[in-house]
């Protein structure tokens, strides 16, 4: 669904800054996961970006959703169910990321959220996508928990990732053909991964380490110390 954007051109995925306040490109590869970078339960509490329902309405049109703001009406007690859905997902993506399948009450959620009508696809004249008609919050609560059904019982249910970096916990799906994608950035934490990587070679060989890459010019690297920064990297988790 499209508020008529030219998809062809607007890559899926999000835009994420860190807390150093690097930006770098998160494509999930799925939607529900999207979801996830607004903050979650226990330890994500801190990183919440839904506190009102306007959070909520501005965060819809940089999913791969591309609602416009004015789609969708949201209440109170809709945020609420859209802010608990997601914490069972998160719990049932980081669970199923580990091999297991997670709790029967966030499997309840998840039905209860689809149980709603979702979003209604609309077709432009010129044959483009169109915003859908004005909807209210629990549209796309249940356009977010249909996909995490589909991502969940799917062909990709066990390509449910957590990003391999130490100080990461962004969830994607690995739609890589050979199945063996371990960042959920290769411009963050996969690039991180590479320069510590070579630090330690260099280290052992006796070798200086390169000049450091000017700030601004190139992607978030690892301090001179070699550790890497402790930001999550995310823009509502940074």
């Amino acid at each position: 669904m499209a508020d008529g954007h030219d998809r062809s051109t607007t890559p899926p995925g999000l835009v994420l800054t860190t807390r150093a306040g690097t930006d770098f490109h998160f494509d999930p590869g799925a939607l529900c996961l999207e979801l996830l970078t607004t903050g979650g339960p226990g330890e994500y509490a801190r990183f919440e970006a839904l506190h009102r329902p306007d959070d909520l309405t501005a965060w819809l049109p940089r999913s791969r959703l591309r609602l416009p703001p004015d789609a969708v009406r949201v209440t109170v007690p809709e945020l609420a169910a859209t802010r608990a859905l997601r914490d069972a997902l998160r719990r049932l993506a980081a669970a199923r990321a580990h091999g297991t399948p997670g709790t029967a009450e966030d499997h309840a959620t998840l039905n209860r959220a689809a149980e709603h009508p979702p979003l209604v696809p609309r077709i432009a004249p010129d044959g483009t996508a169109a915003a859908p008609l004005p909807a209210d919050g629990s549209q796309p609560a249940s356009t977010f928990a249909r996909d995490a059904i589909a991502l969940l019982t799917g062909p990709h249910a066990d390509r449910v990732r957590e990003c391999g970096a130490h100080d990461c916990r962004l969830i994607f799906v690995d739609t890589s053909r050979p199945g063996r994608r371990r960042w959920c950035s290769m411009e963050r934490c996969g690039n991180l991964h590479k320069v510590r990587a070579l630090r330690a070679r260099r280290d052992s060989t006796g070798t200086p380490p390169p000049a450091p890459t000017p700030a601004g010019t190139g992607p978030a690297t690892a301090d001179p110390s070699g550790r890497p920064p402790a930001d999550p990297p995310s823009e509502s988790m940074g």
